[in-house]
């Protein structure tokens, strides 16, 4: 066990790296630790905690801007931002129920260095979309600043996006600054039951082209509807594929209506009110129909009509079930627990299909002895090497967590 240091201001969060710099001492970082679990096993001989850096430091609503120290809870962000009718809208994944931890645990540093994003991606962007500016401390010891308040600030190399999705890799982030959106006035949502996967996907892809601006789609097999809490999609045992539809009420009602005219050739749907809305994509959010045990977890991404395939290619090595998020673009898949998570077929099918594999949740022997995120092509990986170099060139920042020697 690593000694566990918990810096309280940038200065001090300096010092440690540069003392760990002259030692040559490897660092892991964690913010509340509710992702410890994802990536390869981090061997460190000091855990960094940015739980000590938190609170808002700048809030302007009528500018759709926050900043916030990186160890700042994200339901602490989300609790300020809703008392001013605005969220965060790229929706942030909830991954702490599904490690084993508690929901709600996450850091709003950890959503951005993990580019987390829900199922109103498609619609909204992802979290690197939203980020405007980073504090942070490379593994030089440098402190350094970058973008600013607003979308069209940067010359030179975008840090804000690079950082985005480098799993504390490449420095450790000391505050974030955001957009946010107002939320909508109101939801709906249409839910089509007993459709197959692949007439999912077309239900869906044929809605997100519509001009009826669907903020998300997301479809459970039958296994997987029949985990939701909620009794009226668990109960009929069948198939869910969900359209959600926000905005002003008159627009919503309009929409909904005009999307079940499109789609009548899939038959009639039942509708979710606001609040049945908020709830079905709240226990989306935080993957409810996985919930923690000792199976395996994986996140693809792919082509939105190439995820039926790609499932069924898996399917034939090894029994499987898929939650089908981001109209198709993003497949939670949970497969039995072996040797290594299955990853050497599933890779195959991937690749064959085209797509990036993550491997989410797996024991820690088997995160310590497959690939756990997607293995980088030759030309990507000098790029991803040179920037840990630029960043980090002595190697001490959660060094191996994404990829090995990196």
């Amino acid at each position: 066990m690593s000694e566990a240091l918990r810096p309280a201001t940038e200065w001090e969060l300096q010092g440690i790296v540069g003392t760990c710099a002259e030692k040559r001492t490897p660092i892991e970082i964690v913010g509340g630790g509710s992702k410890r679990a994802i990536g390869r096993p981090v061997r460190a001989g000091v855990t960094v905690s940015t739980g000590s850096l938190s609170g808002i430091s700048l809030y302007e609503p009528t500018e759709l801007v926050m900043s916030a120290r990186t160890g700042t809870l994200l339901s602490q962000v989300e609790v300020e931002l809703a008392g001013r009718g605005q969220m965060l809208a790229f929706e942030p994944v909830d991954l702490g129920p599904v490690l084993g931890t508690r929901g709600g645990a996450q850091t709003i540093g950890a959503v951005f260095s993990g580019n987390l994003s829900g199922s109103r991606r498609v619609s909204a962007g992802a979290a690197r979309d939203h980020l405007l500016g980073v504090r942070g401390v490379n593994g030089r010891a440098e402190a350094f600043k970058s973008g600013g308040r607003v979308m069209k600030n940067v010359t030179g190399y975008d840090v804000s996006r690079a950082v985005a999705g480098s799993w504390g890799t490449l420095a450790v982030l000391t505050e974030v600054t955001f957009k946010v959106l107002p939320v909508p006035e109101t939801a709906a949502t249409l839910v089509y039951p007993g459709l197959p996967d692949d007439l999912a996907v077309e239900v869906m892809c044929g809605a997100m082209a519509s001009p009826f601006e669907v903020s998300s789609a997301a479809h459970l097999p039958e296994a997987l509807a029949a985990r939701l809490p909620d009794e009226k999609l668990s109960q009929p045992g069948k198939p869910m594929t969900m359209l959600r539809i926000e905005n002003f009420a008159k627009s919503v009602a309009y929409r909904t209506g005009a999307l079940q005219k499109l789609l009548r050739v899939y038959g009639p749907p039942f509708q979710l009110d606001y609040a049945e809305t908020q709830r079905l994509w709240s226990e989306l959010r935080r993957l409810a129909v996985f919930p923690f045990g000792p199976t395996t977890l994986w996140r693809i991404s792919t082509a939105p009509k190439t995820a039926p395939k790609l499932v069924g290619a898996i399917k034939r090595h090894m029994p499987a079930e898929a939650f089908y998020d981001w109209s198709g673009g993003l497949v939670w898949l949970e497969v039995q627990a072996t040797s290594d998570a299955g990853a050497a077929d599933i890779r195959r099918v991937v690749a064959l299909h085209g797509g990036h594999a993550t491997l989410i949740r797996a024991e820690e022997n088997v995160r310590a002895a497959v690939e756990v995120f997607q293995p980088l092509a030759p030309g990507l990986e000098r790029l991803t090497r040179g920037l840990k170099a630029a960043f980090d060139p002595l190697g001490l920042l959660n060094p191996g967590r994404m990829y090995a020697g990196v």
